[in-house]
């Protein structure tokens, strides 16, 4: 599928967390691709979220519409059937049916915390995986019916990681993440008698909106931040995997996927989409060949991974 024009014109899409970081990518790169794009998540112009930031669906929206799609923002607390009951009944208006669920929703941002689980706050863990998991149980409850009413449908599941092998040092948010991975798996089953296709991905050392502002820098001189973090000479924008994920809703052969966990990298190795920057980073070869490897990650050629 290198150098073809991914089409998903006349295709609805819902993406959960869209407000910022991948999920906002992702719509944004489904809408490139020509897709209706509904976006969902907490913060709108008139109401923030608990973390307070300045991002908004309504952003996310006109990113989409800008970028050669149609972008829908709907206010949604995915942890509240009757919200996400909400979000529904606005796709269900627009009456084209569901083709691509992305479901990107998070919340964890202010109750992470890292260490010896009972060293840890347990109200903190306790909400992290509500905000999750549970969210993300009301998500497909809600959506699945109409994803699994048209032939075909693709349902994405985000999360952290490829496998279950790396320990991420906190129990609450590794059990949130493997969870996420798994939904992705058993899901494909369920999904098989409607010809339905289901996955997990996960993007990279992510340059998100939130990674930026804690190594103190920008998209245009993120580098910098290589001093502080070596191995951030291999992070991705959140566009890549939003590229990963809209070549795969627009791959006609996807369902040879179907019960897997994917990568930005595994799925560049696939397609041959890049970067914003014309780069591929190749975040899983790193991680084995330099991370695990126990290489001094400022003496690794980072070009040769990119």
């Amino acid at each position: 599928m290198e150098g073809e024009l991914m089409s998903l014109r006349g295709k609805v899409a819902a993406v959960t967390g869209a407000t910022r970081g991948a999920g906002r990518a992702i719509a944004v790169e489904l809408g490139a691709a020509g897709a209706t794009v509904f976006v969902g998540g907490r913060t709108t112009r008139e109401h923030r979220s608990p973390i307070g930031r300045s991002e908004t669906i309504e952003e996310t929206a006109e990113l989409v519409t800008a970028a050669g799609g149609q972008g829908v923002a709907v206010r949604c607390d995915f942890t509240r059937p009757s919200d996400a009951d909400e979000f529904r009944a606005r796709i269900e208006e627009h009456g084209q049916g569901l083709d691509v669920l992305v479901d990107d929703v998070w919340g964890g941002e202010l109750d992470s915390e890292f260490g010896p689980f009972w060293t840890l706050d347990l109200e903190k863990q306790l909400r992290l995986w509500d905000n999750s998991v549970r969210a993300h149980l009301v998500t497909l409850h809600r959506l699945l019916p109409l994803l699994t009413a048209k032939p075909g449908g693709l349902l994405v599941e985000v999360t952290d990681g490829d496998d279950d092998e790396f320990y991420a040092e906190s129990l609450a948010y590794d059990s949130v993440k493997v969870a996420i991975r798994r939904f992705g798996k058993v899901l494909a089953r369920e999904l098989e008698p409607h010809g339905g296709t289901s996955v997990a991905i996960t993007p990279g050392f992510l340059r998100s909106e939130q990674m930026l502002e804690h190594f103190g820098v920008t998209e245009e001189n993120w580098r910098d931040a290589i001093a502080q973090e070596p191995h951030y000479a291999m992070s991705e924008t959140p566009h890549y995997v939003g590229r990963a994920v809209a070549a795969l809703a627009a791959d006609p052969d996807r369902h040879r996927f179907t019960g897997r966990a994917l990568a930005s990298w595994t799925l560049m190795r696939e397609y041959g989409f890049t970067d914003l920057d014309g780069s591929k980073p190749d975040w899983g070869r790193w991680f084995e060949e330099v991370f695990k490897a126990g290489v001094d990650p400022k003496t690794a050629d980072a070009s040769k991974y990119r």
